[in-house]
């Protein structure tokens, strides 16, 4: 259990706060880059701060404050130029780093005062990267956005998946490191959403967690498997502060606030060999409903949506006072205790970087994780050898993960495999 002070400590992350602090320090991802397809701009909220994400018209992306600091007005309604946005209401412009470019009154009838170099807004540096939007809101220089090894695949099919979650962040990233409730919460509930009571999956019998130079690792032995599994031998890697990744995915819980979570999912299946060399000119990004809209009911069919259940389920804010960890919460426990080490490692010396962080640019061209089935991923299958794979071979004719995969991801998804998807 924590204490109610850790608690809302460990909950709390807007600006100035121990943990808001200490997340400002890792690019978060925000948004899909293809979200801009068709619009300029994007209301945002992020770790309680009111933003607006936009694309200018020479391309550039920018974050910055909402409220234009002249009267207030809503930036998201504004419009952008070959260089930042402007607002609507008296034409105000401001580039991607916040300051003031033009006002257009001023700068005609007052040219002399040059009052626009005295306006600068918050504003954070954006990054494109693997069809997401990133942000970085902490302290300069940034660290490097880390190039993670599923980003240089080739011959796949990407899509991103955006999710609004009730709940804060911190619920939603302590299931990162949660090995027992694959047993539970996905295959045995699974069989009962089903209306069958039995039998059961095989049961766990030892699990153990691990510190890794980006996360932290577990590693989980079942009745039907042995150390010899790379269940076992590899494992699967929180990746820090706030994403699971499982071999073929991440899965980003975003802070929007203390109360609510955008959950960011990339996903990645290798397009059959036969159907090589593949190009995907598109990442889609799409937002998947938590909620059945006829019964009010949180949606429980696809695994994610499962997770989002567990979340939400602990209400807003998870009342950590009234737990009781067991054994299998070992791996809870030690990235609560990484993140109270980092924030007390920041407040102390604030020029100090926290777990996982990384400046070396060398290393960034790849930065490999623990994947099992590597290969599969990287040098591919053909689709008459998915039977033998598993979910290894990542030939899906489904798509388990989260509800309402939109009609035109769905043909571009098959266009590119080759073959019809199943129905859910």
């Amino acid at each position: 259990m924590l204490s109610k002070n850790k608690n809302k400590q460990i909950m709390e992350t807007g600006a100035g706060t121990p943990m808001g602090n200490l997340l400002r320090r890792y690019w978060m991802p925000i948004a899909g880059e293809s979200e801009f397809d068709d619009k300029e701009t994007k209301p945002v909220r992020i770790m309680g701060e009111d933003l607006v994400l936009y694309k200018d018209l020479s391309g550039k992306y920018g974050l910055v404050d909402r409220q234009c600091p002249h009267r207030r007005a809503d930036l998201s309604y504004g419009f952008v130029e070959e260089c930042g946005i402007r607002c609507n209401y008296h034409g105000w412009q401001f580039d991607e780093t916040g300051q003031c470019v033009a006002q257009p009154y001023e700068d005609t009838a007052h040219a002399d005062a040059n009052f626009k170099k005295k306006v600068k807004i918050t504003a954070y540096p954006v990054e494109a990267k693997a069809g997401l939007l990133w942000a970085y809101m902490g302290p300069q220089p940034a660290p490097c956005l880390p190039t993670w090894e599923p980003f240089t695949w080739k011959n796949g099919f990407v899509q991103v998946v955006l999710s609004d979650v009730p709940c804060n962040w911190f619920q939603c990233a302590e299931n990162c490191i949660d090995p027992i409730h694959f047993e539970w919460m996905h295959a045995n509930w699974s069989i009962r959403l089903k209306g069958e009571t039995g039998p059961y999956i095989p049961k766990h019998l030892q699990i153990d967690f691990k510190r890794h130079d980006y996360g932290l690792t577990y590693h989980r032995i079942a009745e039907n498997t042995d150390e010899t599994s790379p269940l076992w031998t590899v494992g699967r890697i929180y990746l820090w502060p706030n994403c699971l990744f499982t071999g073929e995915h991440f899965e980003w819980r975003v802070p929007i606030d203390d109360e609510n979570t955008l959950s960011v999912a990339w996903f990645f299946n290798r397009v059959p060999n036969e159907r090589g060399p593949y190009v995907q000119n598109r990442i889609p990004t799409w937002y998947s409903p938590v909620k059945d809209e006829d019964t009010g009911r949180w949606i429980t069919s696809h695994v994610m949506n499962q997770d989002f259940v567990a979340w939400v389920g602990q209400g807003r804010q998870s009342d950590r006072e009234n737990e009781h960890l067991g054994n299998s919460d070992k791996g809870v426990a030690m990235a609560r205790k990484q993140l109270f080490d980092d924030m007390e490692l920041i407040e102390k010396d604030p020029s100090a970087d926290p777990f996982a962080i990384l400046r070396d640019e060398s290393r960034n061209d790849c930065v490999e994780l623990p994947i099992i089935g590597r290969e599969k991923y990287r040098d591919g299958v053909d689709t008459g050898q998915r039977q033998t794979l598993g979910s290894g071979g990542n030939i899906n004719r489904r798509f388990p993960f989260l509800a309402g995969q939109p009609a035109e991801v769905k043909l571009a998804y098959e266009d590119a495999m080759g073959f019809k998807m199943e129905d859910w």
